[in-house]
């Protein structure tokens, strides 16, 4: 299954380009990330009868659930996710596990939040916002811990896992494929999926084509009846071509649709 990312904040463009998709069979539902004080918009997606899963706001937008000094803020905006996600009927809620601190502050705030159906997300290793940043829940045995304490789903970014990889091969015993094939037996409930290269510690979400990912040995990693979503850029403010062009890739080279 195939997913289209866009923000809560996308009401002025994408959304006829996206109905028209939809009815074409381009894509098969939205994974919609949720911009705080964004709830105004709900109406615009309720029309599109789209199916929805919803990713949560993170470090860009404030929210760190890994420390406890927002923890109050942290729930509060995820009232609005849970707001969101209810009303849309989403099918998962994904969450990103948090920056510095303590992957047991993180178990602990999403315990309180109340979220149904959430789902956490592989990080990768170093924040692109600075060399002293690093992510909660980007390693293999983090997210492991993260996920089997918390009874929860996985969403496998396999751009994530190839950045964490890069900044920590050398205390590990296995090469790339290796060690996205770990990842992949936390049997994840969906996929994040972009272009990059293949040696870079920060995820730049390129076109497919663009990078230097091997696309025959993810497509030997990625189940495809599972919910894929593209985190590959927008280029345009007015329509989708660029997200048609990559699912077209993906058709081309990885699955028989």
């Amino acid at each position: 299954m195939i997913g289209l990312k866009l923000w809560s904040i996308n009401t002025d463009y994408y959304l006829k380009a996206a109905r028209e998709l939809y009815a074409l069979g381009i894509f098969d539902y939205i994974e919609l990330y949720y911009v705080p004080n964004s709830l105004s918009t709900l109406s615009h997606w309720q029309e599109l009868a789209i199916p929805f899963t919803i990713h949560a706001p993170h470090f860009a937008h404030g929210i760190n659930l890994a420390d406890v000094n927002k923890a109050e803020f942290n729930y509060s905006v995820y009232q609005e996710v849970s707001t969101l996600a209810e009303t849309l009927k989403a099918k998962y809620v994904i969450i990103h596990s948090g920056m510095e601190g303590t992957p047991d502050e993180c178990i602990r705030q999403i315990k309180n939040l109340g979220i149904k159906n959430f789902i956490i997300e592989n990080k990768p290793y170093l924040a692109p916002i600075g060399e002293h940043f690093h992510c909660r829940g980007a390693s293999y045995e983090e997210v492991k811990y993260i996920v089997d304490n918390l009874g929860c789903g996985f969403c496998f970014d396999i751009g994530h896992a190839t950045c964490t990889y890069n900044s920590l091969k050398s205390s590990l015993k296995m090469d790339l494929y290796q060690y996205l094939t770990q990842f992949n037996a936390l049997n994840p409930l969906c996929y994040h999926l972009s272009d990059n290269y293949v040696d870079s510690e920060i995820d730049k979400h390129l076109h497919f084509g663009q990078g230097t990912f091997d696309f025959k040995r993810l497509g030997e990693i990625i189940d495809f009846n599972k919910y894929v979503s593209l985190e590959t850029n927008k280029d345009s403010k007015t329509d989708l071509n660029d997200f048609k062009e990559d699912v077209s890739f993906l058709m081309s080279n990885l699955i028989n649709r």
